[in-house]
């Protein structure tokens, strides 16, 4: 029989539909299947417009059948089928879509739950099968067709035998290769995994049979599909499981199903623990993303802003624009649309928790609220006020998380800023010189103990018109009783404080007088926008540009030590021996390291002689 071409298109098109369209070989399967959804689609919407028909649920199935011995692979539906027509116009001419074609015919302009739209999925067929066949037969007919094609050069059509309608598609499939194992594509276990992953919630039965019994490989009916009502806390549990979104129990779950401008139903998780790779250049944030059941990507990045990257789930809309391949969006409007909200569901669920569960989110919060605090650095502080509300600090009132709203409701009248202070830990914040005060007027203190924790509240600036202030800062904007003395003191001593700042050199910006020590002879305080815990973190890092906070040396003119330095100025090298002395102790209680550590030690062993 002469082969006929394929209308209008050439063998490089049909080269690119085989070759490039498609990332991964296994998406046939899932075209075909979608295909065969359609079929039954089709029929089933005659059985509600033609009142001669009725409904056989029993008919609407599915089948796959492995041939192994002859490398034969069949997906077979019992759906509307095909014509000789049919099959030339919808199969002999590329990118042409019956379904598209069927929707405008019965002006189903907004119903999309016909998966088909562009006519090139059946093509993807001829990435793993050296030849494709095709036996249909047309709904109400007594004829059947066989139409079958090894490629670009064309395709046969003939008359065939066969008993009922619908359409089966028959792949030859092509010998293993050395870059390519086609093999796979005919072990059952393989086939039921791409079931799983792509086609798992198609509407109808997709069957395969195993041990001569045909068995179910879908779930059909969605879990998002459901009301909520149906649904109990362990269905949601075992979707996590089953979908292997995680290994532990999600904290919180969240179903939306939203019609609007786009209409979606999604299904996402708040994770107990932290995956083991999340803050590693390996972890790929994302959200499964589903066409009407179909599985279109694994990982859509661009439904989840960096700071909500630990979410997990799954997102299903009719309403997508997808390319060709349907592994890719055509356009993202919709998708900024949907990511826009899902946004605003998670910040919503969250503080719901925050207020409502309290253990819990403080248990997300270890886990992911370094995440939030980067994502109110990031980008410029753009989601500083999306995220500023979520944000938990331990505080110095009970050792205890506390929100940026709770520190501002319980601030006495008098206290001006939000103080915060940096460090390993926050028994050894409460251990510097620089909280003395704070803590002493019964002000509460917020420990940053994370490197991101100061630069996103720099980034922040304010909460509640209150801005923050970090204890080793130039100024703390609390008045004392000392401060006059510690300004006469200054005034007084002026040629003191100006010859221990030559000592010292550039390692700090000034020496004066301290009107925030109490107890202690000595600290650092920053005198710019960098603070001594920023230079740390800064400099701790690759290519770090050796960024320096301007340090100021200040010094308890209430404390004995300073009657020391007083009674050394006459000695030139006991003064000098002192500075270095004082200045080294500021830095060991910033965390800092000691310069010198042999001019140090000789300096202690000169003070003990």
């Amino acid at each position: 029989m002469a082969k006929k071409p394929f209308k209008a298109e050439t063998k490089r098109l049909m080269d690119l539909m085989i070759h490039s369209i498609y990332t991964h070989k296994e998406i046939f399967l899932r075209e075909l299947i979608s295909n065969a959804s359609d079929a039954l689609d089709k029929l089933y919407y005659r059985t509600l417009t033609d009142e001669n028909l009725t409904y056989d649920k029993d008919r609407f199935k599915i089948r796959l059948i492995v041939d192994k011995p002859n490398r034969l692979l069949t997906v077979k539906d019992t759906g509307i089928g095909m014509t000789k027509e049919e099959l030339e116009t919808n199969l002999g001419t590329i990118a042409k879509s019956g379904s598209l074609a069927f929707r405008q015919e019965h002006e189903l302009q907004d119903d999309r739950t016909l998966i088909g739209q562009f006519g090139v999925g059946f093509y993807s067929a001829l990435m793993v099968a050296e030849q494709v066949t095709v036996r249909s037969r047309a709904f109400g007919s007594e004829e059947a067709w066989e139409w079958e094609t090894k490629g670009a050069d064309g395709y046969t059509i003939k008359p065939c035998d066969k008993a009922d309608a619908g359409t089966e598609v028959i792949l030859k499939i092509k010998p293993n290769t050395d870059d390519e194992n086609y093999d796979e594509y005919l072990e059952p276990h393989r086939i039921k995994s791409i079931v799983k992953k792509y086609s798992d919630f198609i509407r109808y039965p997709i069957l395969m049979q195993e041990d001569g019994e045909w068995k179910t490989l879908n779930s059909m009916v969605p879990i998002w599909r459901k009301n909520k009502s149906e649904l109990k806390d362990e269905d949601y549990e075992n979707f996590y499981r089953d979908k292997r979104y995680g290994f532990d129990k999600p904290l919180k779950y969240i179903h939306i199903q939203a019609d609007g401008a786009v209409s979606y139903r999604a299904i996402l998780y708040i994770p107990e623990h932290i995956p083991f790779d999340y803050y590693t250049k390996d972890y790929e944030k994302g959200l499964e993303l589903y066409a009407n059941g179909v599985l279109i990507m694994g990982k859509c990045g661009d439904l989840l802003p960096d700071h909500y990257s630990f979410v997990k789930g799954m997102v299903d809309s009719e309403d997508l624009s997808l390319n060709i391949s349907r592994e890719m969006l055509q356009h993202d409007r919709q998708l900024k649309l949907i990511a826009k909200n899902i946004a605003g569901k998670i910040k919503g669920a969250l503080l719901e928790m925050q207020k409502n569960e309290r253990e819990k989110y403080e248990t997300f919060y270890k886990a992911f609220g370094r995440q939030l605090k980067f994502g109110v650095y990031n980008d410029f502080g753009a989601h500083r006020e999306e995220l500023q509300d979520l944000l938990m600090f331990v505080s110095s009132k009970e050792k205890k998380y506390v929100t940026l709203d709770e520190y501002v409701s319980r601030m006495p009248a008098d206290q001006k800023y939000i103080y915060y202070g940096t460090g390993d830990s926050p028994e050894r914040i409460d251990r510097l010189p620089q909280a003395e005060l704070v803590l002493d007027k019964g002000y509460e203190l917020l420990y940053f103990t994370e490197d991101i924790d100061e630069f996103a509240i720099k980034m922040l600036m304010t909460y509640k018109g209150k801005a923050f202030r970090n204890i080793s800062g130039g100024d703390l904007g609390i008045e004392t009783e000392g401060d006059q003395k510690a300004e006469e003191e200054e005034q007084a001593h002026k040629s003191l404080f100006e010859e221990m700042k030559r000592i010292l050199g550039d390692k700090v910006k000034d020496v004066k007088a301290s009107h925030r020590l109490k107890s202690h002879p000595v600290c650092l305080s920053a005198a710019g926008d960098v603070s001594i815990e920023m230079e740390k973190v800064l400099n701790a890092l690759p290519n770090s540009q050796g960024i320096r906070a301007e340090k100021v040396l200040e010094i308890n003119v209430g404390h004995d030590v300073f009657k020391s330095l007083l009674a050394a100025r006459e000695d030139r090298d006991k003064l000098e021996r002192y500075t270095n002395l004082l200045y080294q102790q500021a830095r060991l209680i910033e965390g800092l390291p000691v310069e010198d550590p042999v001019a140090f030690s000789n300096d202690i062993c000169k003070l003990m002689v």
